[in-house]
């Protein structure tokens, strides 16, 4: 089965050459912070919702009966390999405290969706699996690509909300500024390539979820 980031870069090789800069996908992303009964955060809940190239790309002969919907079954097991894929990239997820960091455990709950219009939507769970913020401390989850290959942008509505939180606590999102021209004409495929490991160039435009207690 095809990983996430072969699709990734399957579909980077189709652009044509003068679009050869990163990003290569997009993601419209939902998220939801959820706490248990402690006042402590649990999970992240995402839903990103994939550009329509890579959604058309991904579903090639996944139609298994032929009737021109996809149902939950059938990507399946697209949507497995898509979260065991992204392990590798932590989820683009990161939770952090002070100089702490959230560490999460394995996906749950992960099932892909075809929209109206051919749209994938992926939906996964994050457990918190150590290090969670003590009850009423303020954290942030950031969620970027460090490369830079994909591009995540909130949703203009209801982009992000946090669940059974005590009273008293709030999110807010906090977007990237885009790149402007002249940077976007520097984002070429030589410049990644030059870059060092580890580089974590996307932390630049990182989408960041600020949440407070009063």
């Amino acid at each position: 089965m095809t990983s996430l980031r072969f699709l990734l870069v399957l579909i980077g090789c189709l652009v044509a050459s003068e679009a050869f800069a990163h990003p290569h996908v997009w993601v419209t992303a939902r998220s939801e912070l959820v706490y248990g009964p402690e006042g402590r955060m649990t999970a992240v809940r995402h839903a990103w919702t994939f550009d329509d190239m890579f959604s058309s790309f991904a579903t090639q002969g996944l139609d298994a009966d032929g009737d021109g919907k996809l149902t939950r079954e059938e990507l399946a097991p697209l949507a497995e390999v898509n979260v065991t894929s992204l392990a590798e990239f932590k989820f683009f997820t990161f939770g952090k405290f002070g100089d702490k960091r959230v560490v999460f455990d394995t996906p749950v709950d992960y099932w892909l969706e075809s929209g109206p219009q051919g749209a994938l939507t992926l939906h996964f769970t994050l457990p918190v699996k150590d290090n969670a913020p003590a009850k009423g401390e303020p954290f942030r989850v950031e969620v970027y690509d460090p490369t830079y290959f994909v591009a995540f942008e909130f949703a203009k509505e209801d982009p992000a909300r946090i669940v059974s939180a005590p009273a008293g606590c709030g999110v807010e999102l906090e977007r990237p500024k885009a790149p402007d021209a002249e940077q976007s004409k520097k984002l070429s495929e030589s410049f990644f390539s030059g870059l060092s490991p580890g580089a974590n160039f996307g932390a630049q435009f990182s989408n960041t979820l600020l949440v407070a207690c009063r």
